[in-house]
């Protein structure tokens, strides 16, 4: 490519796509156009010298008219003032109206120039100045376009070279860590479960190698595919549009520059995007839109996300059902369903496993506050650091952990879900409180579960997601806290009693502290070492009413999993006890989708041994795990029930003993939901900037028509009604 400007041969314009250098034995520049395009020339005809003589006068121009090929019935008189150049192919053209929304357009072509494109039947393409080599499909609108071309070496996103390419052009995504440590090569189709297996286990060069391998099998190599525009789409008002594989019904508007792009857009769910718009070397999944002023380079967008109001996504990947605006985000991979919506906010250099919400001045970012920009983040399910919460890499995070406002000045490792991490300003210690969603936020958990199944509106799921907040993943973290809380416990206790035990004593003697001498640790003050860099330990507060909650939350998931799995599987619980092995395995988030590890330990084996060859069959993979996985939860639950109910094996008694536990729990969370809620109708200085209790009822709507109070009796009901139909044996 000549970086100077040059004086081409206008004969030869729109010729030699493609380079002899690059085109195989029988092939000329137009055979891979014609395998996209589904036929060649003989689905057209020339022009007559009727039609040339009326496209001249109507001040239509080409250097050699026998390229302009049209189909029946085909209007001459629809062309007006447009240059063609090389092999241009039309469809169907006569005389009527396009339209979408209020936006109507005659079918046609006007004041544009077209290089060697295929323009499908009934579209109108007005004021475009330079429309090259494009296939556009039926019933598409282009207006008022300043460029949109595409070059032979168009890749649409992927990570992928093309034949005589150097590797410093490939385009790779830096996720997790600003360095480059765990880029990863994005591909049209990519997951967000492909993009953590790739970016997490960099140890394994077999296993890098396979998705190498696989990515480059998503892509040829060959020189010349052409962009595309899906049938129903408007593309109007827009400057630079370079690379640009456009699907069907999308609608974009006023962007200004589009560039090396796959738009996954489909009819029933398309992508939009908006006004003064820049997106650079990126895929966008399926009915996501982007809209005012946003900037995104290096990226992938899920499926149903939302990016706007001048957001900055950079090296990241985003996952499904996700809005991100006004903020920044740089090398980030976070599952589905993040929030972040402030503009004096950024998220850097870090894994979500989302339903994460990002609140105003939460500055999350290694090259903020380490030496260099090599640090990370990892934070589980529901992660949410509060107003103007800033942290110091490295940091890890169990799911649910809640942040409240304040400087945390040192790295922080904090494996408690449900947590809330608090700053003492005036101890100048750090204070988690376990199990806080719990015990007093029972209100935004539960409404966490029911908003993102409600905003899910995807009509094709792809990335399978769990969302409730109970689920094998976070079940196995509260184990691993209930031993820590038990750890803590003996070893202050001690501390004040004189005794020195090893660590598997130190637990046993907490949990039986804890179980049966509760009264005696309310006044123990509960210090934690290595949770915080720092010579400080961090305080654990209301330990006793954090490990009743934990085992609380334990039995309420196990017993109403258990008679879910019984009621759609036509078991007893004694029947499902005899199915497979009942253990509390390992489980991985992987990509929103929770599995065994030991699946994905399966998994790298296959691609490994070369037995999965494509990406494909690795998404196929994902869903054989997630056929299993009711199955998978349910063994996991009856394990958990044994485990807390510290039995062998369950019998008819603890069952019941149990079931009535649950159903007082889940009257309580209801209770607790209802109550959350109310004290905000009962808030006197709520209803201050209101004329009257109407007026306020108007704006909010009242307490018993809340749809997510509604939605939780509903679920009390439900419920309530599987453990009275469920039978023990």
């Amino acid at each position: 490519m000549s970086d100077k400007v040059n004086t081409l041969d206008r004969n030869r314009f729109g010729y030699d796509f493609i380079g002899s250098p690059f085109l195989g034995e029988g092939e000329d520049e137009y055979t891979l156009r014609n395998q996209q395009v589904g036929r060649d020339n003989s689905s057209f005809r020339t022009l007559t010298s009727y039609e040339i003589a009326s496209l001249e006068e109507n001040l239509n121009s080409s250097p050699c008219w026998s390229d302009v090929l049209v189909s029946d019935p085909f209007d001459p008189s629809l062309i007006r003032n447009t240059e063609f150049y090389g092999l241009v192919r039309l469809g169907r053209m006569e005389k009527s109206i396009v339209s979408f929304h209020d936006f109507s357009v005659p079918v046609g072509i006007s004041n544009s120039r077209i290089v060697s494109c295929d323009i499908g039947d009934s579209c109108a393409i007005m004021d475009c100045s330079y429309l090259s080599h494009y296939i556009v499909e039926d019933h598409v609108i282009l207006y008022r376009l300043g460029e949109m071309q595409t070059t032979n070496h168009a890749k649409f996103g992927n990570g992928t070279l093309k034949e005589g390419e150097d590797e410093e052009v490939r385009v790779t995504i830096d996720i997790m860590n600003e360095a480059g440590g765990r880029a990863v090569r994005p591909f049209n189709g990519m997951l967000t479960s492909d993009a953590f297996l790739w970016g997490t286990y960099r140890d394994d060069k077999a296993l890098m190698r396979a998705f190498e391998e696989l990515t480059d099998r998503t892509m040829d190599t060959k020189r010349g595919r052409y962009g595309f525009v899906g049938k129903q789409s408007v593309v109007k008002s827009c400057d630079t549009i370079k690379d640009v594989w456009i699907g069907p019904g999308c609608y974009i508007k006023g962007a200004n520059k589009l560039k090396n792009l796959t738009l996954r857009s489909t009819l029933i769910e398309p992508v939009q995007i908006g006004e003064g718009v820049e997106l650079v070397n990126g895929i966008i999944g399926s009915g996501s839109r982007v809209f005012y002023g946003c900037k995104a380079i290096r990226f992938i967008m899920g499926d149903n996300c939302s990016l706007k109001y001048g957001a900055r996504l950079i090296h990241s990947i985003l996952g499904d059902n996700s809005t991100v605006s006004c903020c920044e985000l740089l090398s980030n991979l976070i599952f589905s369903g993040h929030e972040q919506h402030h503009n004096n906010s950024f998220l850097i250099a870090s894994l979500i496993k989302g339903q994460s919400n990002m609140a105003a001045g939460a500055n999350i970012g290694s090259n903020h506050n380490s030496r260099g920009n090599d640090g990370e983040m990892a934070a589980g399910r529901g992660f949410w650091p509060a107003l103007s919460s800033t942290l110091k890499y490295d940091c890890k995070f169990a799911s649910y952990v809640l942040i409240a406002k304040g400087n945390y000045p040192h790295e922080l490792n904090i494996p408690l879900p449900f947590s809330l991490l608090s700053s003492d300003a005036k101890e100048g210690r750090r204070v988690v409180m376990p199990a806080y969603w719990w015990m007093y936020n029972l209100y935004a958990l539960e409404r966490n579960s029911y908003k993102y199944r409600k905003r899910d509106k995807r009509k094709v799921i792809r990335q399978q997601i769990e969302t409730d907040y109970l689920a094998p993943d976070t079940v196995n973290e509260i184990f691993e806290a209930c031993d820590l809380l038990c750890l803590w416990v003996a070893q202050n206790y001690n501390r004040a009693h004189a005794s020195s035990k090893d660590e598997k004593d130190l637990i046993r003697q907490g949990r039986e502290l804890l179980r049966t001498k509760p009264a005696e640790l309310y006044s123990l003050h509960v210090y934690a070492w290595g949770l915080e860099n720092s010579n400080e330990p961090v305080e654990v507060l209301k330990v006793v009413e954090a490990y009743q909650a934990y085992q609380e939350m334990l039995l309420y998931y196990a017993v109403k999993t258990i008679a879910s799995t019984c009621l759609r599987e036509n078991l007893t619980v004694s029947q499902l006890q005899e199915v497979g092995e009942h253990v509390t395995l390992p489980w991985i988030n992987v990509g929103g989708q929770l599995v065994p590890e030991f699946r994905v330990e399966v998994l790298k084996e296959a691609l490994k041994r070369g037995e999965i060859t494509s990406w494909d069959e690795v998404h196929a993979t994902y869903a054989s795990w997630f056929s299993l996985y009711e199955m998978d939860r349910s063994s996991h639950a009856v394990a958990t029930l044994c485990r807390t109910l510290a039995v062998e094996r369950l019998q008819q008694e603890t069952w019941e003993q149990a079931v009535e536990e649950v159903g007082r729990i889940r009257v309580q969370i209801e209770t607790q939901v209802f109550k959350t809620k109310e004290k905000d109708f009962n808030n006197r200085f709520r209803e201050s900037t209101y004329r009257n209790l109407a007026e306020r009822d108007a704006v909010l709507g009242s307490l018993d028509d809340n749809p997510f109070i509604q939605e939780s009796h509903q679920i009390t009901v439900d419920v309530l009604d599987q453990l009275r139909r469920v039978s023990f044996s």
